[in-house]
């Protein structure tokens, strides 16, 4: 499977952003769909996933985003969005997705991803 990040931006503190994630094929059934960051000088670090269908379709986040994003799946297009708000400049990073068929228990660890697409830069300013 390919995947491709877009969306990205420049943008405030305190602004939202959705950025998305597009799959050559579909994805739902058979992948778990991560969002991953990498910013400055960091290694790449979880921030969210949903689940296969067969797995429930739940969503996971890290601590440092919940109750701020939200991850969706729209099974028809093949994409999968990242919805930020209230942003931080410690949100500034590259952004990527990939694929996941691990057991939920390792649904947040980056090695047990994918088909990492480009990822797409969100830069938030103060």
């Amino acid at each position: 499977v390919q995947l491709q990040a877009f969306g990205g931006g420049l943008v405030q503190a305190g602004d939202s952003l959705r950025i998305s994630c597009t799959a050559s094929e579909d994805t739902s059934r058979r992948y778990h769909m991560g969002w991953f960051r990498q910013g400055p000088g960091k290694e790449r670090e979880f921030v969210a996933a949903i689940a296969r269908r067969t797995s429930g379709g739940r969503a996971f986040y890290a601590d440092p985003v919940k109750g701020r994003f939200t991850i969706t799946r729209d099974t028809i297009k093949n994409v999968v969005y990242l919805e930020m708000n209230n942003l931080r400049p410690e949100d500034t990073a590259v952004y990527y997705c990939a694929v996941s068929s691990v057991v939920l228990s390792g649904i947040g660890m980056v090695d047990q991803y994918r088909s990492w697409g480009r990822g797409t830069l969100v830069t938030v300013s103060s």
